[in-house]
């Protein structure tokens, strides 16, 4: 009994000292992510340590962690990955080098490499500063994510992308990645080129280039997102996909 006790006792104060932790953890997070989106100009990535230790529990919104949970259930272990526009390197990091073999995350902004490489690294991540409409890496990958980012580009861009993206995806390869839907009230951020209208409208840039395409929505009060898997063989969710019984 008196063990139980004392572990009890010990258990409420680390308990309490985790609580501590954690409200001076949201306060920080919450502090760099008015600073960082308050101040002109506006980042062209973010860093999403601020959605886990601060927005999160704030909106409830999983959002943040559903785009990595959705890329990675077309991940196989032992995959080779190309992630394109990797932004803060943190679903790099949390969600596909845990099931990867070799990740290659590449981001035209530097702040957003030194940010991943100091905050985000692991052994079989190599993260790179490019421009993947001019310096997009050589290679095969059983997998391609493309997270947040297809919205950032032209139409004509997004097509010389899909050509380069097709070319480095072995046969049975996937795409896979997230934009959001336009708002009535126009883009969501000044550094978007591309947003899109609907489901439709999205599944229509894919159909030249893939011969089986999902998109897919989720529904937030906040934002209306769209999900994409594009491939020449079997998608997660297919009858053939070989995680899935189907009666």
């Amino acid at each position: 009994m008196a063990t139980t006790f004392g572990k009890q006792n010990v258990s409420n104060f680390l308990q309490s000292v985790s609580l501590m932790s954690r409200k001076f953890a949201s306060f920080c997070h919450k502090t760099q992510l008015n600073f960082d989106w308050t101040v002109s100009p506006e980042p062209e990535w973010f860093d999403h340590y601020c959605d886990q230790f601060y927005n999160f529990r704030l909106s409830q919104n999983p959002l943040w962690a559903e785009r990595g949970i959705f890329g990675l259930l077309a991940i196989k272990p032992g995959a080779t990955v190309l992630e394109l526009c990797c932004g803060d390197g943190f679903n790099a990091f949390h969600f596909y080098s845990g099931r990867a073999k070799q990740l290659i995350s590449v981001d035209f902004d530097k702040g957003a490499i030194t940010h991943a490489l100091k905050y985000n690294q692991a052994k079989n991540i190599e993260f790179k500063l490019a421009d993947i409409r001019m310096e997009m890496p050589k290679g095969t990958f059983d997998n391609i994510v493309w997270d947040a980012a297809i919205e950032h580009f032209t139409e004509e861009e997004i097509a010389a992308i899909f050509k380069d993206i097709k070319q480095r995806l072995k046969p049975a390869g996937v795409l896979t990645g997230y934009t959001l839907v336009e708002s009535p009230l126009g883009k969501g951020l000044s550094h978007h080129e591309r947003e899109f209208k609907s489901k439709a409208d999205l599944l229509s840039f894919f159909e030249p280039h893939f011969t089986h395409v999902k998109v897919f929505e989720t529904i937030y009060p906040s934002r209306h997102n769209l999900y994409f898997y594009a491939s020449d063989d079997v998608l997660p969710f297919d009858e053939k996909w070989e995680n899935i019984v189907i009666r």
